[in-house]
């Protein structure tokens, strides 16, 4: 029962602090943090019970590392992936690894290879330095596709790489040039 109060409460965080705060009345700063006693009364109003417990325990088992608390632990945010127009998250710039990895699924690859990737209503593009977590996220999605990114080999082209406070590299778009595509491990 608690593993599944913690996804439910993980989903529900995630929509509300990457995509809908106003769904339940939150108001989010630039930097996407979240007063926590605002969060627990909006979800009371939506018929949610969250407490401060609960969403430690949801910031502190994520194994993804989606949502982070402040040092004086009165907010909260998601750490990226959000779609809202007032966030505006300031992360640091850096040079990433020479290769990086985007999950998908095979039935968005056609769209891929004449866009490239986009953030959509996201963003940024997220993008892993780990194939198996590519895998994961693509799985997701349907039958999952990694796509190899030369990250460096972009970087070094002008355009602009981030890693957020989990992990996950963030960048504006990765045009198709830079993509190649691989399924069960084998490149196509």
């Amino acid at each position: 029962m608690i593993i599944k109060q913690l996804n439910e409460t993980s989903k529900f965080l995630s929509y509300v602090l990457r995509h809908e705060p106003q769904a339940i009345g939150l108001q989010l700063d630039n930097e996407g943090w979240a007063n926590i006693e605002s969060l627990i009364t909006g979800a009371a109003k939506d018929g949610r019970i969250l407490d401060i417990a609960l969403i430690q325990a949801v910031v502190s088992s994520s194994d993804k590392k989606r949502f982070s608390i402040s040092d004086d632990g009165l907010r909260i945010r998601a750490v990226q992936g959000h779609s809202t127009t007032n966030v505006s998250i300031q992360h640091i710039e850096k040079e990433p690894p020479e290769f990086l990895y985007h999950g998908t699924a095979t039935r968005f690859l056609e769209s891929i290879r004449q866009q490239g990737l986009i953030a959509g209503s996201r963003h940024h593009v997220h993008l892993s330095q780990e194939i198996k977590t590519a895998i994961a996220v693509g799985q997701r999605y349907g039958k999952p596709v990694v796509l190899k990114i030369e990250a460096l080999r972009m970087h070094q082209q002008g355009f602009k790489f981030f890693q957020a406070e989990n992990g996950v590299w963030l960048t504006a778009r990765v045009p198709s040039n830079f993509t190649s595509e691989s399924n069960n491990q084998l490149l196509i």
